[in-house]
């Protein structure tokens, strides 16, 4: 069996697709049925000979849909036959190339059921915590049966979810965790079950799978043929109101997300660290992981991949129900929190507190530049990956991201000091420090998602909004002997609290070593030296005020029918998708840009979607009326790209290479 992959046996049941854990086995095949196995970079479909071709279909868009939405298109989807399965399949299964010398029978009995899904509710009673079972009506899970202040436990008996609302407190989230370990050991269950953690609107595709019309698949014919255009007509209007297409596009109609205060930022920062206890920063040269200098911690460079070992504190909180347990006791009487032919678990403590002890957790942050390959990943899921989880075991948690798309805990670790440098660690800090470089602090939505990034060093990318830090080394040593400045520069618009924060990272982060005097530059009263380095004054920007109003919405058919989606406010070039059409506001105007590889259909409703868009803010904001332009992707012009924070060159897809 290899470790880190997932292996599904597909069945359809009326409109959706039951996905059945399997062990990750070739035993587990069987002629009539298609598999699924997820082997992260890339999800393979099996189809046994006597498997219906509707199955194939269905587990493939099932496929895509995962793909898109936990790997963010990130994965290989490769399908394969019984009767011609490659060598890559029986790698990602057993680790062999070869096909398994026993034959592939029919062994699942016909008449096979999935095990039946139980909800429960994780709730906190006096002295003891409880697990009422929901009721299901008709067996139905639906989406509306999960409160966001609460924290639900769907067990599939392989399967086993654990579910937390948004506005759920803290004490509830503890509780579940330890809950659903409990649920876990309770019963018998097969060794490959999958204990998972689902956070309220970043479900997973296994996840929602379970629930009723949670994502259904819409029909939706995107192959228009000439005779169909003869026979329907040519006019998108009238199809979308003959044929009722379902279309979402309730985003548009929602207020901007508010920006966070500095209060609130600090507070957050301040939440997210209490329970740190450690911080161990590795960084990958050549092969291999290696400690990263303490001096370091804060800085990145966009070719390069970097692991955080973080080790969390986890304690009871300290009231009534911080107590350690006695005694795991299955009620089979009727709860009054349930319906008449539901279970409650109940799990009960004993107030003891002198003899509470702390329990701890460890989170591997896997950080991965823009400019970076996938190599760094392969060499982490290899090496350190597996030497944590052989320390830590189950207390293990390993989150991948890339650069600009930190989540908010991992970036609070670093108090808005986080540098992000062109290039590559090893090469830069050897080889150069012989040119100017400009960098660009700024916060999108929250100082929480503070950030320092290398920018082109040209005067026109100043802008009076900001503080910037140009690292000037000289090319002669000038008359006071110095070899070179870091200017910090000031914007006359910028916002107060960045500027001791801006002076700080220039101290600590960009000047190596103290090797250069630090100068505060205030707009209006630079020197010549600092725009000789910028290559001389240039015209630039004055005006900030589209940092509070930009909103990016993504128009897709992923679904099957047509959906507007808002990014988050702290949004970066790589989330313009290539598959899509976006939506891009800046205040002033409204982009319709277009990725390489959207479809024709999608443009045509994402420009319908945008007019409605313009429209509405037109009522909403009559002060501040809105254009519509076209932005094709390679050709944004600086009124699209000053929405990014550190706009580069777009990455080129793999596949897309000329």
């Amino acid at each position: 069996m290899i470790s880190n992959c997932s292996f599904y046996r597909a069945s359809v049941a009326g409109n959706t697709i039951e996905m059945e854990p399997v062990p990750v086995s070739p035993d587990s095949l069987d002629p009539r049925y298609v598999f699924l196995l997820d082997a992260g970079d890339t999800i393979w479909i099996w189809s046994g000979r006597k498997a219906r071709i509707t199955v194939s279909n269905k587990t493939r868009l099932f496929a895509v849909k995962m793909n898109k939405k936990d790997r963010k298109g990130r994965a290989e989807i490769e399908s394969c036959a019984e009767l011609r399965t490659p060598e890559g399949f029986w790698m990602a299964l057993y680790g062999q190339p070869n096909k398994p010398e026993d034959p592939i029978v029919e062994h699942v009995d016909a008449d096979f059921i999935p095990e039946r899904r139980r909800l429960y509710q994780v709730q906190i009673g006096m002295g003891f915590l409880e697990l009422p079972q929901v009721e299901l009506k008709h067996s139905a899970l639906k989406q509306d049966m999960l409160d966001t202040k609460c924290a639900y436990i769907l067990d599939c008996t392989s399967d086993i979810f654990l579910w937390v609302g948004r506005k759920a407190n803290r004490l509830v989230k503890m509780a579940g965790q330890k809950m659903v370990v409990e649920l876990h050991a309770m019963l018998e269950r097969p060794n490959y079950t999958i204990i998972s953690r689902e956070t309220e609107g970043e479900e997973s595709t296994m996840f929602r799978s379970k629930f009723q019309g949670w994502d259904d698949i819409i029909p939706f014919d995107f192959t228009r043929t000439a005779d169909s255009v003869q026979r329907r007509g040519a006019d998108l209007k009238i199809i979308m109101e003959r044929d009722k297409i379902k279309t979402d596009l309730a985003p548009l109609f929602l207020p901007r997300q508010s920006a966070m205060s500095e209060e609130e930022a600090n507070q957050m920062m301040e939440e997210c660290n209490e329970d740190l206890e450690l911080l161990e920063p590795f960084v990958l040269e050549g092969k291999k992981f290696v400690r990263l200098p303490q001096e370091e911690l804060g800085t990145f460079y966009t070719m390069d991949c970097y692991v955080f070992l973080c080790r969390y504190e986890v304690i009871p909180e300290e009231d009534e129900t911080d107590l350690d347990e006695e005694e795991i006791e299955l009620s089979g009487e009727k709860s009054d929190a349930a319906g008449d032919d539901t279970d409650a678990i109940q799990i009960f403590k004993r107030k003891e507190p002198e003899e509470v002890q702390e329990d701890f957790k460890c989170v591997v942050y896997f950080w991965q530049g823009r400019d970076a390959n996938n190599m760094g990943w392969l060499h982490f899921t290899f090496s350190l990956q597996k030497k944590f989880e052989g320390l830590f075991k189950d207390k293990l948690e390993v989150v991948r991201m890339y650069q600009q798309q930190e989540n908010h805990k991992f970036l609070s670790h670093f108090h808005k000091k986080f540098v992000i440098r062109r290039g590559r660690r090893g090469l830069t800090m050897n080889l150069g420090g012989h040119w100017p470089e400009l960098f660009l602090m700024r916060a999108n939505g929250s100082a929480v998602c503070t950030r320092t990034i290398q920018i082109d060093c040209r005067a026109n990318q100043l802008n009076s909004a900001f503080c910037f830090i140009l690292r000037a080394p000289f090319k002669i040593v000038d008359e006071n002997g110095l070899e070179g400045k870091v200017f910090v520069w000031y914007g006359s618009k910028s916002n107060s609290n960045h500027h001791d924060l801006c002076l700080q990272v220039a101290n600590e982060l960009i000047n190596r070593n103290s090797e250069f005097p630090v100068e505060i530059v205030r707009e209006g009263e630079e020197p010549e030296k600092f725009w000789e380095c910028l290559g001389g004054k240039k015209k630039y920007d004055t005006n900030g005020d589209f940092l509070n109003f930009t909103r990016l919405f993504r128009c897709t058919n992923e679904k099957g029918y047509f959906v507007v989606s808002e990014k988050t406010v702290d949004f970066c070039q790589d989330d313009l998708d290539d598959d899509d059409i976006m939506i891009l506001d800046n205040g002033d105007l409204v982009f319709l840009w277009m990725g390489y590889h959207a479809s024709e259909v999608e443009l045509k409703l994402a420009y319908k979607a945008a007019q409605v868009y313009v429209a509405h803010m037109k009522i909403k904001e009559p002060e501040r009326p809105r254009k519509l332009v076209l932005s094709l992707k390679g050709r944004e012009s600086r009124r699209f790209t000053k929405c990014f924070h550190a706009w580069g060159k777009h990455k080129i897809p793999a596949g897309d290479e000329v």
